[in-house]
């Protein structure tokens, strides 16, 4: 959580935004690394498939869409001719249009969707698994550069998926649509003839020319107004997940908040994560008005242009009625069709921002703190060897020094030293789960437990938690039973398969008998304790490591400890001090 927690303070992000440093070569190759690897994975048939049928209908949809313009050019030209024969075969021909049209927008939209869940679902699984692989989950806490991982998995992921495809499609589909009116564009907008310095000057398909360097001086124009944008959506994503993480807290704590009547400070403290909502919100307003306003303006010029221009040979006879109808037709069609990227700005800059987020945590999941703790396994499979280890804060402090430790299989080990001199930390160096330091790790073979003070408890049934980390399955009925009965928490026996929020229901020492059921169902070869008895009244606490004594009599302990009545449980005990390691015996 620490990672969550540093973007906690009110205006931390409002006005410091994590500008991309890396160049645009390098930020479009990482961005197209997010977006392709699903295209050729082993999903890449069923992908493909449903990318080639949208893009088919979307093609169709586009001969339809050209049809309509004949059909309007003919519909003014019988109305001008008072031609009721063919007036009514036009309707005829409409209603077929409005079916065709209807069916294919229908089938467009299924298989689209179908397409953005089954890429988000394999985007999800990949993340998910980077994630929780190698303990990257708590590497990227730690290091706390990263604010809100569900968010970019669960949200990111989802607008990657939908924005990309949304996107790209649209300008696949804007490009054939160029292509179709361009030629109509061109064939009816005759020739430019004007004199120039004593030359006649001829321009064929001026029409064409006027649209295309309308849309593209509007494109311009639309990334110098609306860049601000990219930056402006990051932060509001960071900001609105900031605030959903404090409301999820109050509700996951709500107990021990009632109990110091800190309703108020929450309040404050939520008052303060939604001001940076409100504040980051006025910018997005800002340059929402900028880019609407340039829109608004861009749309009512590119339709009074082509009146303006085709005017003149209409009154000259040149051209029909009908002729100017599918001219204008056309000619906004080509317009619209160059203006994609003034049109999709705003969700540009969206994905923009997304893939920013996901670059970033994609780089924090692969990052690795470099250590110079080496840890090997199986060297002694009987003894875990700890040898010139120092142990450092992450800003270089010294913190824990051992110079020789050596532990045998079945030895009871106590660990003491007074609070924050790095006991806790000790046996996460050796999990693996920090980096600061140097010297060497021998750890021995067979299934190792760290039990920490407060153990996780996942939502679902009772068996699962008591389970965990393995599959429920793995234990049966009569096994969870047995344990229950012998950590005292028989009571629970009948709520096995009940599903509930047990670490909200259990009481902190419940919690910690259950976890002790979970160490005699899963009978390691080596346990670590982090003050894993610490909410227990002496006689719950004594009567658990009777049970470890009797029940895993091979099993190597290592308890972190201040309680000087656990003595009676060990053998031998690492003393930590301002002066390094000592061993002694109890």
């Amino acid at each position: 959580m620490a990672g969550i927690e540093a973007v906690a303070t009110p205006g931390s992000i409002v006005g410091n935004p994590a500008a991309p440093t890396r160049p645009l070569r390098e930020r479009i190759g990482a961005a197209w690394g997010l977006f392709s690897p699903y295209w050729r994975s082993e999903e890449r048939w069923r992908a493909w498939s449903l990318l080639v049928t949208i893009i088919v209908i979307d093609l169709l949809r586009v001969y339809v869409a050209v049809k309509i313009s004949y059909w309007q050019r003919d519909y003014w030209d019988a109305l001008a001719n008072h031609d009721i024969a063919a007036f009514w075969q036009l309707v005829k021909v409409f209603l077929v249009i409005i079916v065709a049209t209807t069916v294919l927008s229908t089938a467009r939209i299924w298989f689209f969707q179908a397409l953005e869940i089954r890429w988000r679902a394999w985007m999800t699984d990949i993340f998910i698994n980077r994630w929780l692989n190698n303990n990257a989950y708590y590497h990227v806490a730690h290091a706390g550069d990263i604010d809100n991982p569900d968010q970019r998995i669960g949200e990111d992921l989802k607008l990657l998926a939908t924005k990309s495809l949304r996107l790209s499609l649209g300008l696949l589909d804007n490009i054939v649509r160029l292509f179709s009116y361009a030629a109509i564009v061109w064939s009816l907008s005759g020739v430019l003839s004007f004199s120039l310095g004593g030359g006649q000057i001829e321009i064929p398909g001026y029409m064409l020319w006027v649209a295309v360097i309308f849309a593209v001086f509007g494109s311009l124009l639309m990334e110098k107004i609306g860049y601000p944008m990219v930056q402006a959506d990051y932060l509001q994503q960071s900001c609105e997940a900031h605030f959903r993480f404090l409301m999820m807290r109050i509700r996951e704590n709500a107990e021990q908040i009632a109990f110091y009547s800190g309703a108020r400070a929450e309040y404050v403290r939520l008052q303060a994560a939604f001001q940076t909502i409100k504040e980051n919100w006025r910018h997005i307003m800002d340059y929402t008005r900028r880019i609407y306003l340039f829109e608004e303006c861009y749309i009512e010029i590119g339709a009074f242009l082509p009146l303006l221009i085709i005017a003149p040979r209409f009154f000259a006879g040149e051209i029909t009625l009908g002729a100017v109808q599918q001219l204008t037709l056309a000619f906004a069609r080509v317009r619209g069709a160059m203006s994609w990227f003034i049109f999709s700005y705003k969700e540009l800059a969206l994905l923009r921002s997304v893939f920013q987020r996901l670059l970033e945590f994609e780089t924090a999941m692969t990052a690795r703190a470099e250590s110079g703790i080496a840890i090997t396994r199986n060297v002694q499979p009987d003894r875990l060897h700890v040898a010139a280890l120092k142990i450092h804060h992450p800003d270089g402090a010294p913190m824990v020094q051992v110079d020789e430790l050596s532990i045998a299989a079945g030895e009871r080990w106590l660990v003491r030293g007074y609070s924050g001199v790095g006991k806790s930390t000790l046996l996460r160096t050796l999990a693996g789960l920090w980096p600061h330091g140097s010297g060497e790790i021998s750890m021995p073979a067979g299934q190792e437990m760290f039990l920490p003070q407060h153990s996780y408890l996942p939502v679902g049934s009772l068996r699962a938690c008591l389970c965990y980390p393995s599959d429920e399955q793995w234990f049966g009925i009569h096994e969870c039973l047995e344990v229950l009965r012998a950590v005292r928490l028989e009571f629970l026996g009948d709520q096995l398969n009940d599903s509930d929020n047990w670490a909200r229901r259990l009481s902190p020492g419940e919690q910690q008998r259950l976890a002790f059921a979970r160490v005699l169902l899963h009978k390691p070869s080596w346990l670590f304790l982090d003050e894993a008895t610490s909410s227990l009244d002496p006689a719950n606490e004594a009567a658990m490591y009777r049970l470890l004594t009797e029940h895993l009599p091979g099993t190597c302990i290592v308890s972190v400890a201040h309680r000087s009545s656990l003595a009676a449980f060990h053998g031998k005990a690492l003393d930590l001090g301002a002066g390094g390691a000592v061993v002694s015996l109890l």
